[in-house]
């Protein structure tokens, strides 16, 4: 008989309601690794923030439609389904079955994680949706996980430079060049959430494998388009790591350059793709004269992506270790502390050391 294999999806979530977004934005703003600061203080933030920025907020859930709430739990269902019927052929001898684990929203870790535990699975599988690591996100992800299941799991850790995860970010941009009308005078913004620059300094490889990404994708779209990696969503004092989105965007709408506007970081439709991205750049770079704009979108069912997490779920059902490492065998720079293969590339320089004595 076959394995029970519970493949789980790691993902943000989002409200579900206008009453939820002030209780989810407490939620986000609560997580250490989002505010970095003592309990009492981050309790006492968290409140402010969530409360000073629900107004706005629910504005910007009621743009999208869906009640007031956010698309990303029917974006993520979507792909789950889409994922466990690829899965269950590739596996014909085992039974699959995926899970969504949401972060600060419903449905919640813990819920899934008794979910997971009262199916009696074989197998767990951990995959975060989001492609690159960070402790902000699957970082803060494992950790609230292994608070509320105790057994053994396999995790993927990231997958940014996977070619299939690759292509399909191309074959999106290009449909949309496509859809725009094959304009001259290019400029591609890939587009990825920002991080407080702290953060990066104190190892989180996060930058690093965006702008790696940035590269690959610059050489396989037209070489006379000029292709920039920009970072989203910046709050708060502290400075953020860049160039920021909006300044590219108003730097290349006043060259009069037609606009394509990529997401990098973020894989199903959400606030931060179909509201920033697709109406309050577009009206910023209305304003500041771009030739044309045109969002590409997220990354969705879209096939390719979907070859990307069976082939990473099936490599860490294969493999010896519980973490699979970004595109196989790749790591982080060496100083990218914060790396959950820190240690591999630590012991790998120390024997490289010990042999060369």
């Amino acid at each position: 008989m076959g394995r029970k294999i519970a493949v789980v999806l790691f993902n943000l979530g989002g409200p579900d309601g206008p009453d939820s977004v002030q209780p989810f934005l407490r939620n986000l703003f609560d997580d250490p690794a989002i505010i970095q600061a003592p309990l009492p203080i981050r309790w006492a933030l968290a409140r402010f923030i969530s409360k000073t920025r629900a107004p706005s907020a629910k504005k910007n859930y009621a743009m999208m439609g869906a009640g007031g709430g956010s698309p990303l739990l029917p974006e993520t269902e979507k792909q789950a389904e889409a994922l466990q019927i690829e899965l269950a052929a590739s596996l014909p001898g085992d039974e699959v079955r995926t899970f969504i684990a949401m972060r600060y929203w419903h449905p919640f870790t813990r819920d899934v994680a008794r979910q997971v535990k009262d199916w009696g699975a074989d197998e767990v599988v951990l995959l975060p949706l989001y492609p690159q690591f960070s402790t902000t996100t699957t970082g803060s992800s494992l950790k609230e996980w292994k608070k509320h299941y105790p057994g053994p799991t396999r995790t993927v850790c990231c997958y940014p430079f996977e070619e299939s995860f690759i292509a399909a970010h191309v074959d999106q941009i290009m449909a949309a060049f496509d859809q725009a009308g094959r304009p001259e005078n290019v400029s591609l913004l890939l587009s990825a959430h920002g991080l407080p620059e702290k953060i990066v300094e104190a190892g989180d490889p996060y930058q690093w494998q965006c702008e790696t990404l940035v590269a690959m994708i610059s050489a396989r779209v037209p070489q006379d388009w000029e292709v920039v990696g920009c970072y989203q969503s910046r709050v708060g004092p502290l400075k953020w790591i860049g160039p920021s989105t909006d300044l590219e965007v108003e730097r290349t709408s006043k060259e009069k350059r037609n606009i394509l506007i990529a997401p990098i970081a973020f894989v199903s439709e959400h606030i931060e793709t179909l509201v920033e991205l697709g109406e309050e750049y577009k009206l910023l770079a209305e304003q500041h004269g771009a030739a044309s704009y045109t969002r590409v979108e997220a990354l969705g069912t879209h096939p390719g992506f979907i070859r990307t997490l069976v082939g990473e779920t099936i490599a860490a059902l294969e493999m010896n270790d519980t973490i699979r490492s970004c595109a196989g065998s790749r790591l982080c720079p060496t100083g990218a502390s914060g790396c959950p293969h820190a240690d591999v590339a630590r012991r790998a320089g120390q024997a490289v050391a010990v042999q060369a004595e």
